[in-house]
This record gives C-alpha cells, sequence and structure tokens, in this order.
C-alpha cells in the first residue's frame, strides 16, 4: 500500500510596515512563502507549486505577491537591518 498526496508549508520571509490598502493604517505586513510539497509515506519529496502573499497584521486583508515584489519588499526589510522596517509603498499591479 503506497500513501502519498500533498502537504501545504508556510514559511515567514519577512515583516515590513507599510499603509495597508484596505483599512488605511500603516502597519506591520507580514510576508510570506506558501509552498505545496508532494509527499511519500509522509516525507515531503518535491514542491508542487509556490505562491507568496503579504497579510495585514492590523485588519487581516491578504494580497498575492509576485515573487519579484516579495523580493523587492524583502531586500528592503533586510537593507535596513531590522525586521518591522519601513519600506516603500505597496507595489502597483
Amino acid at each position: 500500500m503506497i500513501i502519498f498526496g500533498v502537504r501545504g508549508y508556510a514559511r515567514m520571509l519577512a515583516i515590513v510596515t507599510l499603509v495597508c490598502r484596505r483599512c488605511g493604517n500603516p502597519a506591520a505586513q507580514r510576508i510570506v512563502r506558501h509552498v505545496r510539497k508532494f509527499t511519500l509515506f509522509f516525507i515531503p519529496l518535491f514542491p508542487v507549486s509556490s505562491s507568496r502573499s503579504m497579510t495585514c497584521t492590523f485588519c487581516g486583508q491578504s494580497t498575492r505577491l509576485s515573487r519579484d515584489d516579495a523580493e523587492q519588499l524583502v531586500a528592503s526589510s533586510n537593507a535596513s537591518g531590522a525586521q518591522g522596517a519601513t519600506a516603500a509603498p505597496y507595489p502597483q499591479p
């Protein structure tokens, strides 16, 4: 009997302070990478899909990000040297 399936993993990449599009408050935004991996006997083998999102810690709105936008926001938070650093406003779609 072979047991297989997919499992999701989430990894927080950074926290940046931006003005939220929904609530308009300058709040911390979590940038998270979501990965779904194929599993065999509960052992993750390889990634099936990947996405990135940004979630407002004030109102909870989640926005999908492209890979480039997420990398740019993570780089800007790392350049300042601290978690929760102020970054540029939302990237425009």
